[in-house]
């Protein structure tokens, strides 16, 4: 799964991606936590960032509360499954980052790794946003999701899912409505772990409430099984 990640310089995705930052002041997140407001490039506005909720409503749901379970989306049942299939034909987004967090079991603990791409370059995950409608309040809310799949060679050993990172070839594409099924789905496949770097980091990005800087370090020492497959710094 992807429960959690950071967007620290929405200013560079933009400018690489030609999208405009919107009206909103985005200041670095360094820990980007499900039913936050995160910024996403939405098909109906694929120029500018819009602003919704992660974790998806369906149109349908009555409460709110389903969000906090729908913060992911399997590739494999994405187009069918009744939570997500309407969005999968016509509301796709790209969510923004430049890195996420996954935990590997370590006996009875759990390590904290950061993933991203070489270089910090920020990238994007295919998600799914909604419409819906508070029943109770009428109030109006968009919300969204990020879809997952297996994992690459550099993440398998830290987690058995990881999100779908759209090259920058295919982020326009994932946002055309006329796309066929078929084509969108052969877009949700692993990133090549060639282009991708994986670290311990600080426990502390345990907590939604720590969002600095220091809980991306580099920690001096990293797992026994990740130095004998990638024997250069990760």
């Amino acid at each position: 799964m992807c429960g959690r990640y950071r967007l620290t310089n929405a200013e560079h995705y933009c400018d690489l991606n030609d999208v405009r930052l919107g009206g909103n002041p985005f200041p670095p997140r360094f820990n980007i936590a499900p039913t936050q407001k995160i910024m996403v490039v939405l098909d109906e506005n694929p120029k500018e960032l819009s602003e919704v909720r992660w974790g998806l409503i369906p149109s349908w749901a009555k409460d709110k509360k389903i969000a906090s379970s729908l913060i992911n989306a399997r590739c494999e049942t994405v187009a069918t499954k009744p939570a997500f299939r309407t969005a999968f034909k016509k509301r796709r987004c790209l969510v923004p980052s430049d890195g996420f967090f996954e935990w590997q079991k370590i006996g009875a603990a759990k390590q904290p790794y950061n993933i991203g791409l070489k270089g910090d370059e920020p990238f994007a995950f295919a998600g799914l946003w909604e419409w819906w409608k508070d029943p109770q309040t009428q109030e109006e809310v968009k919300t969204c999701t990020i879809i997952t799949t297996t994992p690459n060679a550099l993440t398998a050993p830290i987690h058995d899912r990881m999100p779908v990172i759209l090259p920058m070839e295919r982020r326009a594409a994932w946002l055309d409505l006329a796309r066929s099924p078929e084509e969108l789905q052969s877009f949700l496949v692993p990133f090549d772990p060639s282009g991708m770097e994986a670290y311990p980091i600080s426990a502390r990005v345990g907590s939604p409430k720590n969002n600095d800087a220091g809980i991306i370090e580099r920690l001096a020492t990293t797992g026994d099984f990740l130095k004998e497959t990638f024997p250069d710094p990760l």
